[in-house]
């Protein structure tokens, strides 16, 4: 989908096409209604980059904002220099994920070979579809058009599809063309299309690894396809050095995979401001209470019960630390989480302010895989006294 979180924002708010918009801002940022003291006609107020003052990061841009610069997980205060002028936007989750599952939904009814890969994106085997032709892809191309046609009249989004051999290919070439772009690749097109590209736009080649790569002298996807693949195996050891050298050559054997259940889901929020466990307690408590009941809702939501419940705190000088426990009996209820959420909070010690607080539910089963669905007794073993828990 493209810039996706923005372009369902825009359909809220028609009036901020062609502008700079940023998603990324909190609840105090929700658009006000207005009247025009002039003519008395209703409007909008929104709020803009250079009055944003905290530490959030940018979710998502629109295209007219990512022309100044500003891009997802860049923080907010550094995008109000680039781009000032920018509509800042609250994140509504919710919202996106009524709208991903409208867009999946569309594209199903055409392709059913369907991996969901996240909120707003996903891959599609149209092989079966198009059966055996000497010439596959003129049909290929075809089905992305009319895929982008249901997607546009299901959401009034747009989204750029990829056509290719295999799905690493479809991963780059589905954003040479964005927004609402199909890009039809054969493996004949690697050396012309996607050779020249840095070698950070193949998925799997990260900061690091594209940092070591640039110290040996390479630094688009031709110069890795040229590199030897025994200097690949001593420079990155036998399987990553082996699988760059097959990525840079367009190879890639995996299949879609239609269906794979989630090991754990998590509820997290960075605070605009460090918190402190005793004189912000009524705050955090709000807030972990939020979570764990968001947190349930997304169980509960997608069928699951947990058998261990997580615990995430980031503090002032960016130590995380983690807990979990695990339970006697599934739950997915948001007492039982908030509970066993405290019991390991009491297992922090609370003597650093607060950036981070984040809850996770873990070793899911199905509803109803479960002897019961409650978990009603804590989890034993080495719960110690603290500072005042925010519980």
């Amino acid at each position: 989908m493209d810039a996706f979180y923005a372009s369902v924002e825009l359909l809220r708010y028609p009036e901020l096409r062609g502008q700079p918009v940023v998603i990324g801002g909190g609840s105090r940022h929700q658009p006000t209604d207005t009247i025009d003291p002039a003519t008395g006609l209703p409007g909008r107020r929104f709020s803009v980059l250079r009055d944003y003052v905290g530490r959030g990061v940018i979710t998502t841009a629109t295209y007219e904002a990512r022309a100044f610069g500003v891009r997802a997980g860049i923080g907010l205060m550094k995008a109000a220099k680039m781009a000032p002028q920018a509509v800042l936007l609250p994140v509504d989750m919710e919202e996106y994920r009524r709208y991903s599952r409208m867009f999946k939904a569309a594209v199903r009814a055409i392709a059913p070979q369907v991996e969901d890969r996240g909120v707003d994106e996903i891959y599609i085997d149209l092989t079966e579809i198009i059966g055996p032709q000497p010439d596959p892809w003129p049909r290929a191309s075809a089905l992305a058009h009319e895929l982008k046609q249901a997607v546009r009249s299901a959401t009034g989004l747009s989204c750029s599809v990829g056509v290719t051999p295999n799905k690493l290919l479809s991963k780059i070439a589905s954003d040479l063309d964005k927004p609402n772009g199909v890009t039809v690749l054969r493996h004949d097109d690697v050396p012309g299309r996607i050779w020249p590209l840095p070698a950070s736009r193949v998925n799997g080649i990260g900061p690091k690894a594209f940092e070591k790569l640039q110290a040996l002298g390479i630094t688009t996807i031709g110069e890795l396809a040229g590199a030897s693949p025994q200097w690949l195996l001593e420079q990155f050891g036998r399987s990553y050095g082996a699988w760059l050298h097959a990525a840079a050559h367009g190879r890639d054997e995996r299949p879609v995979v239609t269906f794979s259940e989630p090991k754990s889901i998590s509820r997290e929020t960075t605070f605009d401001r460090d918190l402190d466990a005793v004189r912000d307690r009524a705050a955090l408590s709000a807030i972990f209470t939020d979570l764990c009941v968001r947190l349930a809702g997304d169980l509960q939501r997608k069928g699951y019960v947990a058998r261990s419940i997580g615990l995430k705190l980031r503090f002032d000088d960016f130590k995380t630390v983690t807990r979990d426990s695990t339970l006697t009996q599934a739950t997915s209820d948001a007492t039982d989480i908030r509970r066993q959420a405290g019991e390991c909070l009491k297992r922090v010690p609370l003597d650093r302010r607060l950036r981070l607080l984040g809850v996770r539910a873990g070793t899911l089963e199905r509803t109803g895989s479960a002897a019961s669905l409650s978990a009603r007794e804590p989890a034993a073993g080495g719960a110690a006294d603290t500072l005042p828990l925010f519980d």
